[in-house]
């Protein structure tokens, strides 16, 4: 993904919470901040909460319709607290964050990324503005997040569909690199051991699928296979000296 990506809030009400967005816009690469007719002063909260995002808020837009706040924009996805399921009285189904990231993955161009007051939210007009509808799924008795929340979680999920060699960006964990074989091996090293130790036969499959399971929950590298299974070899040359070799 290499688009340019805006953060366009609607009627915004609270200073604390436009700082917060700022800041967290620029945590994840948003290229400009556009107020449409913010209720909240912008003042002296907003720039604290900002932090690192004071220059998106000092250089940010006010305009007076989401009309023009996304006059020049390619894509428009604007974010609900509703998951519109099936209802034929949305124009648009809602798709979570990671599904955004993904559609965004081959985009070039513009997106400006909605949110609405902390109250209400986008309302209806202004959400058949929007090309495309993001919701978090969240406990159903209580589903509305904290503006800075939400915007966080959309914007991370963006940010993640931006190529992996992005040079802005710091690097994601490193992927594991799995081994079947050298799983395999250690789990016969270990059935061997077993057999060696005496340990019961009966009970020699259910220590078989232990070490399965818990291998399967760890997913140890393949250097990690390798020192687990030198250590069991010199528990085997222990305990072949320490019996005579039996």
């Amino acid at each position: 993904m290499s688009a340019r990506v805006s953060v366009v809030l609607v009627r915004p009400k609270e200073d604390g919470n436009v700082g917060a967005v700022a800041r967290v816009a620029r945590n994840f690469g948003a290229a400009q901040l556009i107020f449409v007719r913010p209720k909240a002063s912008l003042g002296p909260e907003a720039r604290r909460r900002a932090m690192g995002g004071i220059p998106l808020l000092r250089d940010a837009k006010v305009v007076a319709t989401l009309d023009e706040a996304t006059a020049d924009v390619d894509l428009v996805v604007g974010t609900t607290d509703l998951s519109t399921g099936r209802s034929a009285s949305y124009l648009r189904r809602a798709v979570s964050p990671e599904r955004l990231g993904e559609m965004l993955l081959p985009i070039e161009g513009s997106v400006a990324v909605v949110f609405g007051p902390e109250d209400n939210g986008l309302g209806r007009e202004e959400l058949a503005h929007c090309d495309l509808l993001v919701h978090i799924p969240a406990r159903r008795e209580f589903p509305t997040l904290n503006l800075s929340h939400a915007a966080a979680i959309v914007l991370y999920a963006v940010h993640r569909a931006r190529r992996p060699e992005d040079p802005d960006s710091t690097p994601a964990p490193e992927l594991l690199r799995l081994n079947g074989s050298e799983k395999e091996l250690l789990l016969r090293r270990v059935e061997e051991l077993a057999a060696k130790a005496g340990y019961p036969a009966h009970k020699r499959h259910g220590l078989g699928l232990l070490w399965r399971r818990a291998l399967g929950r760890s997913t140890p590298t393949e250097a990690e296979y390798r020192m687990l299974l030198g250590f069991l070899k010199s528990v085997d040359r222990w305990a072949g000296r320490s019996h005579g070799g039996r």
